[in-house]
């Protein structure tokens, strides 16, 4: 009897510490003084389950970590929460002759690259610290329905590649900075109340919005600013056909040209691209030399610019993530 009941009572404690290493795996603290689970991003991630049943979090304590990641798609529903925006940085300096694959080589420059559905980021600071040499990414992602809140890209040439022809991405209280074309791609990416920031006379955005898709870029209630000295920038250029961008109720500063916008060289993109305004404040916001491609939006046609028209045409109300996008709109 007294041999039942010790073997009982393992039986027991082995589920329960099992049960207990389950849910240990749902939050991982990644460290650089070894005081967590794990010293680099890389390896938390390795060790996070596939396609996991419930979100699994992994917090940074403040560090620079001079990693290359990457985000598999079989992670999905996975965070990465920094202690600190300014404080948690995650950097790399790969660009493109560095890198030297071809003509293709922009597209494996990145620090951060999130394959996975159903990301989420916040207080991280995301860096391509090889200056101004070229294409080199800070941030990559392919992935439907992720997250990025109180957020800081940096670069220079392509900062930010919003990748995926079906892919939705929304930024929230973000801080972007870069010099030409450095928010790009294909993905539908709402940019709510964001800092954008240019570093050099040149183009913002360069959207290759597919065909067909109701909304490419939207920024809403964003603030376009410059570095001293910088005073000849675009708002966008069509880095493919159909792209798509449109500024609402944004601050527009001195450093936006009259023109606004600027076609892709020799091409005829201007035919087929979709550039917008409406509301918009500040010296930049004067439309009336626009170039006669552009739209100023009816009050009507702005009013279709929701959350829930810009990312949720598809998107399930139970994901998690689009509760967390309905539910935090300011």
């Amino acid at each position: 009897m007294i041999i039942c009941k010790l073997i009982t009572k393992g039986i027991f404690l082995f589920i329960l510490a099992f049960q207990l290493s389950a849910q240990e795996k749902l939050k991982i603290t990644v460290a650089q003084d070894g005081s967590g689970d794990f010293t680099t991003i890389q390896s938390a991630i390795d060790a996070c389950k596939a396609f996991p049943d419930s979100r699994i979090t992994i917090y940074l304590k403040n560090g620079v970590y001079h990693e290359k990641v990457k985000i598999p798609a079989c992670n999905t529903h996975l965070s990465i929460i920094g202690e600190n925006m300014d404080k948690t940085v995650i950097s790399f300096d790969d660009y493109f002759n560095k890198i030297n694959r071809g003509r293709n080589s922009t597209f494996y420059t990145y620090t951060l690259m999130v394959e996975a559905d159903d990301f989420y980021a916040e207080n991280l600071t995301i860096e391509n610290t090889a200056g101004p040499v070229g294409q080199a990414v800070a941030l990559h992602v392919e992935g439907d329905r992720c997250v990025f809140r109180n957020c800081k890209f940096l670069g220079n040439q392509d900062t930010l590649y919003t990748a995926g022809q079906n892919s939705r991405q929304y930024f929230a209280d973000c801080y972007i900075e870069g010099t030409t074309d450095f928010i790009f791609g294909a993905a539908t990416a709402l940019f709510d109340r964001c800092t954008i920031c240019s570093k050099a006379d040149s183009y913002i955005t360069a959207a290759s919005t597919p065909k067909g898709k109701p909304y490419g870029y939207v920024f809403r209630t964003c603030k376009l600013i410059a570095k001293e000295g910088v005073n000849k920038v675009y708002l966008g250029r069509p880095w493919r056909d159909y792209a798509k961008v449109v500024y609402l109720n944004c601050e527009l500063g001195d450093q936006i040209l009259s023109k606004g916008w600027s076609n892709w060289d020799n091409t005829s993109r201007d035919k087929t691209a979709y550039f917008a305004e409406f509301g918009n404040t500040g010296p930049g916001a004067d439309s009336e030399q626009r170039i006669d491609w552009s739209h100023i939006l009816t009050q009507a046609e702005a009013s279709e610019y929701t959350t829930e028209n810009i990312l949720t045409p598809v998107l399930p109300v139970e994901n998690d993530i689009s509760v967390w996008i309905l539910s935090n709109q300011k």
